[in-house]
């Protein structure tokens, strides 16, 4: 199941992507979301994670590859570079409000939850999109610091008297004011959305970057793009973690500075990556992930409606007399005696990553690739 590669595309990129989408599945679907090892969580709400890394790393990706995608159209916005950008984003945002509202005959929609992981990748995507097919390249590190700087002004502005925290900071007050408090997620206690509209804003210059490493990359011969993308990398992380002390790296509100600290370990990833595979040709053990990485969004979409499925749909009487859940059952019948709590939650999660493998096996025997 090798792949060739040539000039224009690189493995380690699909690579890199079907990791991405595969953690995605494996931090998503832990066996009991009160047994998780540590690596496995997201930072409270300062700091950062292997997982607080995944999500930032697929829209990294994103902008890499479009790069190579828009040279068809000269990397300049025209009718069909335009269709096509608008087709994709509301495609993927729909998906997203489909999972949130799924299963839709038993659906509160005056409680439906807007935003989510796939709306924000369809808003960044496409913001960024028009962004780099409209704005010379050179001028794209300048907008998008700008972007960071002013993110980090109204922030700073719009705050409360901590503004980087969970109740002082402005996102939750602008989304409920854009979207109503009763379409935010409420994971945090409060009506308060990590993937909110306001916090999308920093999300775009993740996909920026991207971009400007897909052009790197496509455009320097392959030998050196190794070093420069450590270079790069490095040098980005560096401003990120000194940015930090100021505006503390956080996911939920997607601070300025965790944009470049994750960008930043993106692009040391996608050098170790390429080196690897695209140079040294050490490419047999990508198989597992070329899997996920071809069809990245459909399989992450398929995995999130089994999980509602499992979770909303299915439930079944355990042994104890209690009706649970079907992926409570499958967890506590099945891996939990086998493994114990926290091995048996791990071991969960895992057989969907497994499962979800399969799917994209199916797919990519038959050579069929959705187009999400």
């Amino acid at each position: 199941m090798q792949q060739k590669t040539s000039s224009q595309r690189y493995l380690a990129l699909d690579v890199l992507r079907g990791m991405t989408v595969a953690l995605m599945i494996l931090v998503n679907n832990p066996g009991s979301w009160s047994h998780i090892y540590a690596p496995l969580e997201h930072a409270a709400w300062q700091g950062c994670t292997p997982t607080d890394l995944v999500f930032p790393f697929f829209l990294f990706v994103v902008g890499a590859s479009m790069f190579f995608s828009f040279s068809k159209y000269g990397n300049h916005l025209n009718r069909e570079s335009l269709l096509k950008i608008g087709k994709r984003t509301l495609l993927i945002f729909a998906i997203g409000i489909f999972l949130n509202s799924f299963p839709q005959w038993s659906a509160d929609f005056s409680k439906l939850r807007i935003m989510g992981v796939l709306q924000r990748i369809a808003l960044a995507y496409g913001i960024a999109a028009l962004i780099v097919l409209s704005v010379n390249r050179k001028y794209l590190p300048w907008l998008g610091g700008i972007i960071l700087l002013a993110y980090w002004g109204l922030v700073v502005y719009f705050g409360g008297s901590d503004p980087y925290s969970l109740s002082g900071n402005p996102a939750a007050p602008f989304d409920s004011a854009l979207l109503g408090e009763n379409h935010l997620y409420r994971g945090f206690g409060i009506p308060f959305d990590p993937e909110g509209v306001f916090s999308t804003l920093p999300a775009i210059v993740t996909v920026l970057i991207g971009y400007l490493s897909g052009a790197l990359i496509k455009e320097i011969p392959k030998k050196e793009v190794p070093l420069r993308l450590v270079i790069f990398g490095i040098a980005v992380i560096s401003i990120g973690a000194l940015w930090g002390n100021y505006f503390p790296i956080s996911k939920p509100i997607w601070s300025s500075s965790y944009v470049l600290f994750t960008a930043g370990m993106a692009a040391l990833w996608m050098a170790g990556l390429i080196w690897l595979i695209d140079i040294k040709g050490c490419s047999r053990w990508t198989s597992f992930f070329v899997v996920f990485g071809v069809n990245p969004l459909f399989i992450f979409a398929a995995s999130g409606l089994w999980g509602r499925i499992l979770g909303r749909m299915i439930h079944v009487t355990a042994a104890d007399g209690t009706v649970v859940s079907g992926s409570t059952w499958i967890y506590k019948e099945l891996f939990l005696p086998v493994a114990g709590e926290m091995n048996g939650s791990l071991l969960y999660a895992i057989a969907h990553v497994i499962l979800f493998w399969l799917l994209g096996y199916v797919l990519f025997k038959k050579k069929i690739f959705i187009k999400v």
